[in-house]
């Protein structure tokens, strides 16, 4: 893609989120655009909402568990930006018509103590840069089409990164952990929809270790000259499937002894 095609897609995702009408998969309007194509546009964006005064909390790390990986064609991981207003109180009711198609994901979110600058960052070198650990929920949504209505063509990995890796909101919970006290394979979660089951699953779905997570992407995003830094939120990816949170719906994730996180949609 060229600079003029990058600023073309951020405007256009940027205009697709002011207004909350999704516009058509970048992937079929660029189709020679490549993963490095779409964290360009990322950062285009990105740019756009510093300018008009957001500040970045933190990141997120996605496609971690082995069977969205597969369901996209990939085999690594991807990323995104958290803003501060994307950052929701433990049992918030998020405002009617905040977002588009919203979605919900448990993970386990790390609150870093120092830096965390690649390459050959190592799981020992995130947990000692890690301040506490916090179960969580995050708030997908998608800018773009998930499908293309005329070609039936769902949207790729490099719509998604494009889009900010999907990422949308936070809710963290209130009971802080230290890493290096729990096995966090096994720090899960039962997540509820209005009362009923929808997913459970363990933190070993990323990766084996949601530390490992943080570590790719530290390593990733040494490659542009960029890092981990003291204060950021950082979402390590999901261990389950996307819950669908239309309107009305009440969201509680039960991570058992480590709290319970919840939000409801108005």
């Amino acid at each position: 893609m060229t600079p003029q095609e990058i600023e073309q897609a951020a405007a256009a995702l940027d205009e697709a989120e002011r207004t909350r009408k999704q516009i058509g998969l970048l992937s079929l309007r660029f189709p020679g655009m490549t993963m490095d194509d779409a964290y360009s546009v990322q950062a285009a964006w990105t740019a756009r909402k510093l300018r008009e005064g957001r500040r970045i909390i933190g990141r997120k790390i996605g496609l971690t568990s082995k069977a969205m990986q597969q369901a996209l064609n990939i085999d690594i991981p991807d990323s995104g930006v958290l803003f501060d207003d994307m950052l929701f109180d433990n049992g918030a009711i998020i405002p009617a018509g905040r977002f588009i198609q919203p979605r919900i994901e448990a993970e386990i979110a790390f609150v870093m103590k120092s830096d965390l600058a690649g390459p050959d960052v190592t799981v020992a070198d995130v947990l000692a840069a890690t301040d506490y650990v916090v179960p969580s929920l995050e708030i997908l949504d998608t800018r773009i089409l998930r499908v293309d209505p005329e070609t039936k063509k769902s949207r790729n990995i490099c719509d998604t990164i494009a889009d900010n890796a999907a990422d949308a909101g936070l809710v963290l919970g209130e009971q802080r952990l230290d890493p290096r006290q729990i096995d966090m394979r096994w720090m899960g979660a039962i997540v509820f929809r209005d009362g009923e089951v929808e997913e459970t699953g363990l933190g070993a779905g990323v990766l084996n270790d949601p530390a490992a997570g943080i570590a790719w992407l530290a390593n990733r995003l040494a490659i542009y000259g960029d890092s981990i830094r003291a204060g950021e939120v950082v979402l390590s990816g999901s261990f389950v499937r996307p819950v669908e949170a239309p309107s009305g719906s009440n969201i509680v994730a039960d991570f058992g002894a480590y709290g319970t996180v919840e939000c409801r949609f108005g």
